[in-house]
């Protein structure tokens, strides 16, 4: 059985964002980027199975984005993954989850993978569209926000998160895409002889140019902050002092009371 993770590199959520000279987008310098956080779910969970079967499942690496995305795919092979695709685009941030999800659908309908595991949405979109995508374009059953995960002779049973703390139990053949939520497992931290293990693995790259020749259906028309308000008002003391002051508050500076 071959196994398909589907990797994502996001900017860190701790950084500062501005637009670019267009408008459109964010502007990448100054930026740190990171492995977007549920995909390290879907890069662990893929490496205990492999653990879990004696090593036999390899363990296949895709990413799509431009040059800088080689980090993140040296920190999944870092961790266990056995070989890694590059699909090389500089405009991947324009394009949206469908093209995307076809993309990933297009490398992955030539390889027979067994099982393809993706993160349940990244953190800079958060579409949560990309997983179900390519489980669709290639036909595959999709179980979505999965926190617990069994394999045993080809079915696959999972429990997934719903509404209000309720989780359900779903079973299915595979082949299957998985799609991993926050408390599946722990990702492990890559151990420096992985580290240097991970330079020798193979990562081909693939122009997406073989592999999409659709127009982008979804182009941002602007990226700004959001317009800066005055600081708000923390009353504190008694009730009725509070009362007080909040009625004064709405009959000097609003029009609430007149």
């Amino acid at each position: 059985m071959k196994i398909l993770v589907c990797v994502k590199q996001v900017p860190d959520m701790e950084s500062r964002f501005r637009p670019d000279a267009a408008g459109v987008w964010y502007a990448e310098t100054d930026l740190a980027f990171r492995v977007n956080e549920y995909d390290e779910y879907a890069i662990e969970q893929a490496v205990l199975l492999k653990e879990q079967l004696g090593g036999e499942p390899e363990i296949t690496l895709l990413s799509v984005g431009p040059d800088r995305v080689v980090e993140a795919i040296k920190k999944g092979l870092a961790m266990g993954a056995d070989r890694a695709v590059h699909v090389r685009d500089p405009e991947a941030h324009l394009k949206d989850p469908f093209q995307i999800a076809s993309i990933i659908a297009a490398y992955a309908k030539g390889e027979a993978f067994g099982l393809i595991f993706t993160g349940m949405q990244s953190l800079d979109r958060g579409s949560t569209q990309v997983g179900v995508a390519v489980a669709e374009a290639l036909g595959y059953p999709c179980v979505t926000t999965v926190v617990a995960f069994e394999y045993a002779d080809g079915t696959v049973t999972v429990k997934r998160e719903l509404e209000g703390g309720v989780k359900g139990t779903v079973r299915l053949k595979a082949p299957a895409l998985i799609t991993c939520q926050l408390g599946l497992n722990q990702p492990r931290y890559p151990t420096l002889p992985n580290i240097m293990k991970a330079k020798k693995k193979e990562v081909s790259v693939i122009p997406v140019e073989q592999l999409l020749q659709q127009e982008a259906r979804l182009v941002p028309a602007q990226f700004s902050a959001p317009a800066k308000k005055g600081g708000g008002v923390i009353l504190e003391g008694e009730v009725a002092d509070q009362v007080d002051r909040l009625i004064g508050i709405l009959r000097d500076k609003t029009a609430v009371l007149r």
